[in-house]
């Protein structure tokens, strides 16, 4: 992001851009959200991609959904545009690692993301169907992996290194996590 564009992220959406490096979250159990990776089977990965879902539909549906509970803060609404569009590229970097090695992600500007695709003008409905379907999209494509695939390798712009195995759980630490931001249970 430019200088120019950042000082127009700052006017747009007031909310610092996230700086904050959560990688440590493959390893490390959440205080925040609850999220504790030593729980998580690749067995159980699927299922759980798909329960984190469940909920969103009661969060778009109230009333002031696109209000922020103050400025520094993404409304309802945006988190859950998030959380959607999260589920699709975690699907996309899956793929490419089961594609070819090594995999290299683009990078994903997730608060330029939220400017560009106005988040806080979505319409929540459609917002809530289309969180629904990816997250079902990702979950089955974390079915389809092979026990053979799971140490498949892949590399963020940054360089820091995920395997299909960790990208799971970096990914579930992510959606639980905001599940919690709107005011939906943590997972125990």
């Amino acid at each position: 992001m430019t200088a120019g564009s950042r000082e127009h992220y700052r006017w747009v959406m007031t909310i610092e851009p996230e700086s904050k490096d959560w990688t440590w979250v493959i390893d490390t159990p959440c205080v925040d959200c609850g999220f504790d990776p030593g729980t998580l089977t690749r067995a159980g990965v699927a299922d759980r991609i798909a329960a984190s879902a469940a909920g969103w539909e009661t969060v778009l549906s109230r009333p002031g959904v696109a209000e922020r509970p103050d400025p520094q803060t993404w409304s309802p609404l945006e988190y859950a545009c998030h959380v959607r569009d999260l589920y699709t590229v975690m699907r996309q970097r899956l793929e490419l690692m089961r594609e070819r090695q090594p995999a290299r992600f683009a990078d994903w500007d997730q608060d330029a993301v939220a400017v560009a695709g106005d988040y806080r003008g979505q319409d929540p409905v459609a917002v809530g169907a289309a969180l629904a379907a990816n997250a079902r999209e990702f979950a089955d494509a974390y079915r389809a992996v092979p026990e053979r695939d799971w140490t498949r390798r892949g590399e963020r712009g940054d360089g820091r290194p995920f395997t299909v195995e960790t990208l799971a759980r970096y990914a579930i630490h992510d959606v639980e996590h905001h599940r919690v931001d709107v005011g939906l249970p943590a997972r125990r």
